[in-house]
């Protein structure tokens, strides 16, 4: 059996192709050559990648076989999100991986432009010894500003407290908790903007936050400002900071990041005022191995057909350690649901989840029973990543409930729905003993217990004597073993519900229902 196949588009840290073992075919591409990349994308099952490859719709449509991509670090600027949904393929990265190596950079620029350090470095260098053009400021009793305090910025608030600055933070989603673990003061924008000393910009780019600090928020700074961007390009304007700073407007700016990179073209690189690098926040040989291998860890993971809940695009978020069985159970009910609706599809379907199993957040299995329901009815890709908008593209109107009450288990799954010609469908599962078996509690209206297996045999029929021994015989006149077996009883009818060790020929099944009065008989096959 071929190993998957994983490309690795730039350059990452040895300790990823460890990580990623000898178990996987691991191949390695110019990510920036797009040509090379559409090429080599076509059979991967694993993109790994940075930021300078673009992952975008074109790709992953190459790619048929892909089921992850990994980026090697904390943005997303340059994966299509969206497409990789679409076609149901996980997207992973390491927001954590490089929080420490960008908040010392971002700490580096604030110290940097404050105290004119690289100008002075290639001054004196270039043989000049001038003490006076390289006068700073200190930082001591200085405002700092922190534009966004998620993990990065709650880092370098923290930092530059023990340089004795007062801290000033804008975030509409920060808590009262994170602003005290920094040890700063939520202000409006603006508020903020007017008082700092020192601003430093920690936001995620996203189309609203493309020009944050525009012209309108330049004009409100005090004119000694300094301000450094070392989260995404473009947050900050540059042409508008590059007129602002020879305006005289600010004293000196920081940046990591550009709107378009690589960059090596800026209004910006001939002012004496400003300190650039080339987008080094990860740029540290402990972020870049931390980054690898917590990608790898995932990409291995994805390969071996697990769940990684903190996916990007991963449905319902982080899964508790006690709903992840029930996500197999309800694949097989999906699975069941469409077979014994003879593959028709439903334009109503209710997933509902009981009992104690939901005192977890259970989203996810809503995504696990739409997977199962349409794994055999769409030639697309399917995964949970897709398979909630690969049912609202089918027309499928979904209901989702939970309910803390399980009269019969102690946590059970049902997918219910209505088949074109108004008939009701129900199907119920539960997990059952220490190895979790899968266990078929309701079919229709009845009521069994059962368990779920591979190849399953049903049939119902006028509740009469011999019925079952009639069918019995035909069964095992055909070589056909019942493996298990559960009756139930409702207003004169019957089910039977079968686990058989054989498959079930369409010419047996004909059979069966001739054998019987009033009946119907369907065999399922859950196993591929």
């Amino acid at each position: 059996m071929a190993k998957p196949a994983v490309l690795i588009a730039e350059e990452l840290s040895p300790a990823t192709i460890t990580a990623l073992g000898p178990d996987l075919d691991v191949r390695h591409c110019d990510g920036t050559d797009r040509a090379a990349l559409l090429a080599a994308v076509a059979d991967a099952d694993a993109l790994l990648v940075r930021s300078a490859t673009r992952v975008d719709a074109q790709v992953i449509d190459v790619a048929r076989r892909l089921r992850v991509v990994a980026r090697a670090g904390v943005g997303l600027d340059n994966i299509e999100v969206p497409a990789a949904t679409k076609a149901g393929v996980l997207v992973v990265n390491a927001p954590r991986a490089n929080v420490v190596s960008a908040a010392e950079l971002a700490c580096g620029l604030l110290l940097s432009t404050a105290r004119t350090i690289p100008q002075a470095d290639f001054s004196l260098k270039s043989g000049a010894w001038d003490r006076r053009k390289y006068t700073g400021v200190e930082l001591a009793d200085k405002t700092l500003g922190v534009i966004g305090l998620g993990r990065i910025g709650t880092l370098v608030a923290q930092r530059m407290s023990a340089f004795g600055m007062r801290i000033l933070a804008h975030d509409p989603y920060a808590t009262k908790e994170r602003s005290l673990r920094a040890g700063a003061c939520l202000v409006p924008l603006d508020e903020l903007l007017r008082q700092a000393d020192f601003i430093t910009v920690h936001l995620p780019r996203t189309p609203e936050t493309a020009g944050f600090i525009g012209e309108r928020e330049l004009a409100l700074v005090k004119s000694s400002v300094r301000i450094v961007n070392a989260s995404r390009g473009g947050i900050v304007d540059e042409d508008a900071l590059a007129a602002a700073l020879k305006d005289g407007r600010v004293a000196g700016a920081g940046l990591d990041v550009f709107a378009v990179e690589p960059c090596t073209a800026s209004p910006l690189f001939g002012l004496h005022n400003v300190v650039v690098t080339p987008h080094l926040g990860a740029s540290t040989h402990e972020a870049q191995e931390r980054a690898g291998t917590a990608v790898a860890h995932a990409v291995r993971r994805v390969l071996e057909g697990e769940l990684v809940p903190d996916a990007v695009n991963a449905p319902g978020g982080p899964v508790a350690d006690e709903v992840r069985p029930y996500l197999a159970l309800a694949d097989d009910l999906g699975r069941l649901f469409t077979e014994l609706a003879e593959r028709r599809t439903v334009t109503q379907l209710e997933v509902e989840v009981r009992g104690e199993v939901t005192r977890h957040d259970v989203t996810v299995l809503r995504a696990g029973a739409l997977k199962g329901v349409l794994a055999r009815l769409t030639p697309l890709p399917l995964s949970l990543v897709n398979a909630a908008e690969l049912a609202r593209e089918t027309g499928v109107f979904v209901r989702f409930a939970t309910s803390s009450e399980s009269p019969a288990h102690c946590s059970a799954l049902a997918i219910r729905g209505v088949l074109p010609d108004g008939t009701p469908l129900a199907v119920a599962g539960a997990l059952s003993g220490q190895k979790r078996t899968h266990k078929l509690v309701e079919v229709g209206e009845h009521e069994i217990d059962l368990g779920l297996t591979g190849r399953m045999l049903f049939l119902r029929y006028t509740d009469e004597p011999g019925a079952i021994g009639r069918a019995g015989q035909i069964l095992g006149a055909a070589g056909v073993n019942i493996a298990d077996m559960a009756v139930a009883r409702s207003d004169g009818r019957a089910m039977a519900a079968m686990s058989v060790d054989s498959d079930v020929p369409e010419s047996l099944v004909h059979r069966l229902v001739a054998a019987l009065d009033e009946a119907s008989a369907r065999f399922v096959r859950l196993t591929p």
